[in-house]
């Protein structure tokens, strides 16, 4: 019975979607869509950044694509409760919906899969990373260093983070993807992904994941004292892990870890952060491009 539910949602939220984002949707270049309260679509592609479309979207259908994705999930979105944190039911693109009364009109931002991997010699190949930095990064994973990968939103965090897990493909190790929507991607023989929920936060996973004999634990974006268990993880047996956090500045990393870890805890080891940090990778957008401006390892 479920399975039939589904199944309409899924066909009502392709019609309320459209030709045009669904053709988006397909289109291996672009990696997010947004559409604005005033109907304008807007998307961020890989190759040429951020551009306007001519795509708009009416009011009641852009307000029937919330509630679609919504009812999908078993949710309601209305004036009462009127965000939506999901994915689509397609390929579990990240969804992030508002109606009124927190926003003028319906907007929603659709954070896609990345469909192309890059690996770290196309950010060399794009002048994005320098070889001697490449060749550094390839070093720290196989001495199981601990990567943080810096930097604001649609920075290219996850994408880069991808390019370091395709690395590991090839290693006969045993990873824990821990993440709230699933963004990250691995093709190792040996990978558990494993997601958040209403009942189950991130710092429950990361507790949980030391029962399940991972080698190396990565988090998709550490966002609250969830900081303290993983640095905690990474420091007593399961170095070699790789997460991402929002800063804009390397400096200001240190100091993001510092209050996260201070969720958790009143008094903050300092020593914890300097011994479980390896490496900082801070990411940035450059003329529409994402680029790697600045890399510490620990001891350069």
């Amino acid at each position: 019975m479920r399975e039939k539910v589904e199944t309409r949602y899924k066909n009502m939220l392709q019609t309320a979607l459209g030709e045009d984002i669904l053709a988006m949707l397909s289109n291996d270049d672009i990696i997010e869509i947004m559409l604005n309260p005033d109907g304008k679509v807007v998307i961020d592609t890989l190759l040429s950044g951020k551009q306007e479309t001519d795509v708009r979207i009416k009011r009641m259908q852009s307000a029937n694509i919330i509630k679609l994705v919504a009812a999908y999930h078993n949710q309601i979105a209305d004036y009462a409760s009127p965000m939506i944190a999901s994915d689509l039911p397609f390929a579990k693109e990240r969804f992030q919906g508002w109606l009124p009364p927190v926003v003028e009109r319906a907007t929603f931002a659709i954070r896609k899969r990345a469909k192309i991997i890059m690996r770290l010699s196309d950010y060399v190949k794009d002048g994005a990373l320098a070889q001697d930095d490449k060749n550094k990064l390839i070093q720290a994973l196989k001495e199981r260093k601990n990567i943080i990968v810096v930097g604001a939103t649609s920075s290219g965090k996850t994408t880069f983070t991808n390019a370091l897990l395709a690395e590991l493909e090839s290693y006969n190790e045993r990873l824990l993807i821990l993440e709230d929507l699933p963004e990250l991607q691995c093709l190792s023989d040996d990978i558990v992904h494993m997601f958040t929920s209403p009942d189950v936060s991130m710092r429950d996973l990361v507790k949980g994941s030391l029962r399940m004999r991972p080698d190396r634990i990565m988090i998709g974006e550490v966002r609250d004292g969830v900081a303290h268990d993983l640095l905690k993880a990474w420091n007593t047996g399961h170095p070699g892990g790789i997460c991402t956090i929002h800063a804009n500045s390397l400096e200001s990393a240190r100091l993001r870890l510092y209050d996260l870890v201070q969720e958790a805890v009143e008094s903050v080891p300092e020593h914890l952060i300097e011994e479980a940090v390896d490496v900082l990778v801070m990411m940035k957008k450059v003329d529409g491009k994402r680029k790697i401006v600045d890399i510490s390892f620990k001891g350069d």
